[in-house]
């Protein structure tokens, strides 16, 4: 598989690709970053660090981080919170997020505020937020919660419990997960996603290489990537064959564990392309205003 650098980052984590625009974040630099196919970049929430993942919404985008979701409308700038509070009470961070394939979309949360000063986080918990907005927890006593995403037919999810590993969840009639079941013991698996034959991608925030795994654990391959880490990993195009992956160096993550902030440029959104295809990019359908 052939790598082509297509931008740099201090620590570069959320994608989305829509229409040949690609989406990124990085967390250490800051802001929403848009990669439009003629090589223009524009940028949004500069200030902002720790915007962790990006989902597409018919309105717009929605950005997971300090304090919850935020909505972004590109066109005319317009912003906001799409959730920032969960029973009541202030949303130390949301990580990763993946549409339900019914208009709203799965989360994880993620205790901040002891990354950012340098503490073990406190266990964390999976959601589903509705396209009306209704919330419901999953699960909660995750360690790290991470990449997520849907199998070919809807009716599993994968999750990345980081220090742990890939986990599947079988969806129940009603909407609730069924048990944990282990697909692939990896301690620094990060981001994740599914393609058409129903093979799970995952990255490692600590290794240089893109697994793939079957729906039943085994290991189909292992692709090494041009760096020693990865935190995300998209399936795009027409032919859903466009790869975009984002990749770090180890000394990075293991800064962000203590809570420092490493701002060298060494952190790269690479593409290529894949003999396997991703499923079609999906939306949420939340009304943004």
């Amino acid at each position: 598989m052939q790598f082509q650098a297509l931008a740099k980052g201090c620590y570069l984590e959320g994608l989305a690709i829509d229409a040949g625009e690609v989406w990124f974040t990085d967390i250490v630099g800051g802001g929403v970053r848009r990669r439009s196919p003629d090589g223009r970049n524009d940028t949004w929430f500069a200030d902002r660090r720790f915007l962790a993942a990006l989902q597409l919404n018919d309105a717009g985008v929605l950005c997971s981080g300090p304090g919850g979701i935020t909505w972004l409308n590109p066109v005319t700038g317009a912003s906001g919170m799409l959730l920032d509070r969960i029973d009541g009470k202030p949303i130390s961070g949301v990580n990763e997020m993946s549409a339900d394939r019914e208009g709203g979309m799965y989360f994880g949360t993620v205790d901040l505020d002891s990354i950012v000063k340098g503490r073990t986080p406190a266990p964390v918990a999976l959601y589903r937020l509705y396209a009306d907005r209704r919330l419901r927890k999953l699960c909660d006593g995750l360690k790290f919660s991470n990449g997520l995403g849907l199998s070919p037919d809807g009716r599993r999810l994968y999750h990345n419990e980081s220090f742990v590993g890939t986990f599947a969840y079988e969806i129940s009639p009603d909407g609730s997960l069924g048990p944990a079941r282990m697909l692939l013991e990896k301690q620094d698996c990060d981001g994740l996603a599914v393609d058409r034959d129903g093979g799970v991608w995952i990255t490692g925030f600590s290794s240089g290489d893109l697994i793939r795994v079957r729906p039943d654990g085994t290991i189909d391959r292992r692709i090494e990537l041009p760096a020693k880490a990865a935190t995300n990993v998209r399936f795009a195009g027409a032919d859903g064959r466009d790869l975009y992956v984002n990749t770090v160096v180890p000394e990075a993550a293991q800064a962000l564990g203590r809570g420092e902030m490493m701002e060298s440029q060494t952190s790269v959104l690479y593409y290529a392309r894949s003999d396997v295809a991703g499923l079609p990019v999906e939306r949420t359908r939340f009304q943004l205003k």
